[in-house]
């Protein structure tokens, strides 16, 4: 191994052996206090390191290590070299610029005395300032968030550096909160997410990104169904202990708020309320039959007992086979199909049947004799299409075809 004989590269050495001697040290025999004491030691001597790979990857760039492998900068080498992932690598290189810029942050992480998450909040903040701020202020401004770093965390200390341009510039503090909350609240309803996964056991996963306002709402909704004063009136005493809601809690709050939200407040697709359809059987809705799964519309299945309450107390559309119904076919009286027929075609065809289609959702109901030729507006003369294949049949460059089984092909014409 090659001599060291910068004395960072020495004092590099010299940590490593420190703590390859106690790599298989127990610490069994160690009591609470020394225990605590070197736990904060060992903080802070992270907080160091930390700080020192910073600098050296910074160096590491101006250098254009790895260029002699080919590697496409210093951080895409040091990444191939550590197995650290690359935006690991470039996070090092841009603190150490970052601490270039700021030395009183950089002096602080070095000393141990700052969190390099709390040093990527003071950075931010301090950058953050608009160029009209005076040089003078902008560098006068480190102090007292470094001040502040002593006593919060970085959670805490991001939201007092929201706060630095009143500090700085009072008279234009108003208008500065007001850009930077129009700013964070345009990137948020972009960045707002939801998907999720049924795992076939019964369960659906999800997981998402909602604006900051969304949340609170959500979070402030599902507590309020969630408490015990509302769980204890609605589902008798004692149904609720009185304490914060659990995470448990919360989630059937959800499920609660979904099955209590008002159909009548549900967009329409393809003429349908937004409203799950449960086909079930008469005997099953009247609890004569309990081995019989209940199917939805969706594909999904669930239990005669959920189907049953559900049918009470959400906004469902029981689908009863073998029970008064509403009348389905109207003949030549109506052009368009009613909500009635709608929803049945959807229980009937389960999907678009179009052959090799899957959709399922925003169907379509098509006139498989069209309405001014003389076809009726019923079940018979009906079927369920997707957008794109409900436009082909429109399409006189298609022939379609509409088999008895119920499935549709088409063929372009020649």
């Amino acid at each position: 191994m090659a001599t060291r004989r910068h004395r960072v590269s020495a004092a590099t050495a010299q940590m490593r052996a420190a703590a390859d001697a106690v790599a298989d040290a127990s610490v069994w025999s160690m009591d609470a206090e020394e225990t605590a004491a070197t736990l904060v030691e060992l903080t802070r001597a992270i907080n160091q390191a930390t700080e020192l790979r910073a600098r050296v990857a910074a160096h590491a760039d101006d250098l254009h290590v790895g260029q002699d492998k080919g590697a496409s900068s210093a951080a895409a080498w040091l990444a191939h070299e550590t197995n650290t992932t690359r935006a690991a690598a470039h996070a090092a290189v841009r603190l150490g610029r970052d601490l270039e810029a700021h030395p009183a942050v950089r002096d602080a992480l070095a000393a141990g005395h700052l969190h390099v998450e709390q040093a990527r909040v003071i950075v931010h903040w301090i950058d953050d300032l608009p160029d009209t701020v005076p040089a003078e202020k902008v560098t006068g401004a480190e102090a007292p968030l470094l001040e502040q770093a002593r006593h919060h965390d970085a959670h805490a200390l991001n939201r007092l550096g929201k706060r630095l341009f009143e500090v700085i510039a009072p008279d234009e503090a108003d208008a500065r909160e007001a850009a930077l909350l129009a700013k964070e609240e345009n990137a948020a309803a972009k960045a707002c997410r939801l998907s999720g996964y049924d795992d076939g056991k019964g369960k659906a996963h999800f997981a998402g990104t909602l604006p900051s306002y969304h949340w609170a709402a959500l979070k402030k909704m599902l507590a309020a169904i969630a408490a015990s004063k509302h769980q204890n009136a609605t589902k008798g005493a004692g149904a609720a202990a009185d304490r914060p809601p659990t995470p448990e809690a919360m989630g059937q709050a959800l499920c609660e708020l979904i099955e209590r939200y008002p159909a009548d407040r549900l967009p329409r697709t393809g003429g349908v309320s937004a409203t799950t359809v449960v086909l079930i059987d008469l005997d099953v809705l009247l609890g004569r039959l309990e081995e019989k799964a209940c199917v939805l519309d969706t594909g999904g299945t669930i239990s005669p007992g959920v189907a049953r309450r559900l049918a009470c107390e959400a906004g469902i559309i029981p689908v009863v086979l073998g029970g008064d119904s509403q009348p389905l076919d109207v003949g030549r009286k109506r052009r368009y199909f009613t909500e009635a027929q709608r929803t049945a075609m959807l229980v009937r065809d389960r999907g678009c049947r179009a052959e090799g289609c899957d959709r399922s959702a925003s169907l379509h109901a098509h006139h498989k004799t069209r309405w001014i030729d003389g076809g009726h507006t019923d079940l018979a003369d009906g079927v369920s299409l997707c957008h794109w294949h409900h436009n082909r049949a429109h399409d006189t460059r298609y022939q379609t075809n509409y088999h008895p089984n119920g499935d549709v092909t088409f063929h372009r014409r020649t």
